[in-house]
């Protein structure tokens, strides 16, 4: 679609992503490449004695995974885009945590798309990732993207 069919979408929901297993494989090597092996991530056993009962993604990890859900999103995008570039996020929030094992899938709302200009425009969307089984999600932000056409 052009840039201004996905415009007039404004405040809809323009895809959802299918689901995606977070596995405690994942959660590990996230721990190795940040450095963050905080117990309650990769501690099995340690993790069981908390409220959590597991052990549980880190938030950051969640919200890096932004990427594969966007492209196993099948939804309104627009034709011709030569490259995204993450520009950043506001309002990030993470209100549950991911239990090892569990899936997610990302929701991703159109809150605003510019044109910067000429062939370059700025998209904001509101994503929300959804555990399945949960009653919260485990994340809502909004994310800005840079596409180039």
């Amino acid at each position: 679609m052009t840039p201004q069919e996905l415009q007039a979408k404004t405040g809809e929901v323009i895809g959802v992503s299918d689901w995606f297993q977070v596995t405690q494989e994942r959660i590990n090597m996230f721990a190795d490449a940040t450095g963050d092996h905080q117990f309650i991530h990769i501690d099995e056993e340690k993790a069981k004695m908390t409220p959590f009962g597991g052990t549980i993604a880190h938030g950051f990890l969640t919200l890096s995974l932004l990427p594969v859900l966007g492209a196993m999103t099948e939804g309104a995008r627009i034709d011709g885009v030569k490259m995204g570039v993450n520009y950043g996020g506001n309002k990030t929030r993470f209100i549950s945590p991911v239990r090892a094992g569990k899936r997610v899938r990302a929701h991703t709302k159109l809150l605003e798309l510019v044109e910067k200009r000429p062939g370059t425009w700025q998209q904001t969307n509101e994503i929300t990732i959804e555990i399945e089984g949960e009653d919260k999600p485990a994340l809502i932000c909004e994310w800005i993207t840079m596409l180039f056409v």
